[in-house]
């Protein structure tokens, strides 16, 4: 058997890809989605052998220098599986093997290791009498209370739903069968926040609960505004006498509102004004930011006689 060819694998797998491979095939062929099937048992078999094998470096070193045959005589089925990580596996699609790794009992017969698993005591191959190998299956009632895995989603948030907070309505599937979950957008939310929806995720292979559907926070650009933490920045431009002798600029509200705002005299470029309380919300009962206003400089591109001569004067009184 070529183990790689078994799990539709090349040589060259990594071990995440390894392990993909076996989870794929071992919930395609596991036995209780299969009853009765002798080949999906025996296929079973087989990929969970093949994964034991790669899924350990020391035993896929042997295996990939002396090839099947000769890592057959080197090792047995217990050699195979001991130390395995299937246990974990499969007891995710609601198999459970006893308290720790997969173990097998050893007693006469010459039974497979296999054999247990599928209920039949026995001994593996290279077994010695009496040794405790015990392989034990999980009581159906609990098979069903394997859960569904959890479902991720980017979910865009405007920054007006970050400061008003929302309520927003999806759809999980497609056409007359999609179906319409409600989700509440809390005020103050931020990019990567996670918003958990429970029992909205992929369904249970094993007719347990469903997972849960997880929504990624992705808060949109503004055309107008930047976020800072809790702050919104906004930028307004001054001329260069505005900057010298002050002035009084316009600045909108994320609620559509205009403030007056006076910029005092000497202000350089990219000083910040600040609006107190004119920002976003952060946990309950904290109070708002602030609205910061960025200044900028407007300069002319070019200037006409008059300007250069003022700007001329004013250069030879040290400005």
């Amino acid at each position: 058997m070529d183990y790689y060819e078994t799990l539709g694998l090349g040589k060259s797998a990594s071990p995440d890809e390894i392990k993909k491979a076996y989870r794929k095939l071992a919930l395609k062929y596991h036995p209780d989605r299969n009853q009765g099937n002798k080949e999906a048992e025996e296929r079973f078999k087989q990929i969970s052998e093949a994964y034991a094998v790669l899924s350990d470096p020391e035993k896929r070193k042997q295996y990939d220098t002396f090839g099947s045959s000769g890592f057959q005589q080197r090792y047995s089925q217990e050699d195979i599986f001991r130390n395995s990580d299937i246990n974990d596996i499969l007891r995710e699609f609601g198999i459970n093997l006893g308290g720790g790794r997969a173990t097998f009992r050893a007693g006469p017969g010459g039974a497979s290791f296999f054999d247990d698993l599928f209920g039949v005591g026995g001994m593996g191959r290279g077994g010695g009498q009496g040794q405790e190998f015990q392989y034990f299956r999980q009581d159906p009632r609990q098979q069903q209370m394997v859960r569904g895995n959890d479902l991720s989603l980017e979910l865009p948030v405007s920054l007006e739903e970050v400061l008003h907070g929302s309520e927003k309505t999806i759809s999980l599937g497609r056409g007359a069968q999609a179906d319409k979950v409600a989700v509440k957008i809390p005020p103050g939310i931020e990019s990567g926040k996670k918003l958990r929806i429970a029992g909205k995720g992929a369904p249970s292979p094993l007719a347990g609960p469903p997972g849960d559907l997880l929504l990624l926070i992705r808060v949109q650009p503004h055309p107008v505004f930047s976020r800072e933490g809790q702050n919104l920045v906004v930028e307004r431009e001054i001329p260069l006498s505005g900057a010298l002798l002050g002035t009084e600029v316009a600045v909108p509200t994320l609620e559509g509102r205009q403030l007056k705002v006076k910029v005092p005299a000497g202000s350089k470029p990219q000083a910040k004004l600040r609006l107190k309380g004119q920002g976003l919300p952060g946990t309950p009962g904290g109070g708002r930011g602030d609205l910061l206003v960025k200044i900028n400089l407007k300069l002319p591109g070019k200037l006409n006689a008059e300007q250069k001569k003022l700007v001329q004067q004013l250069a030879e009184t040290g400005l």
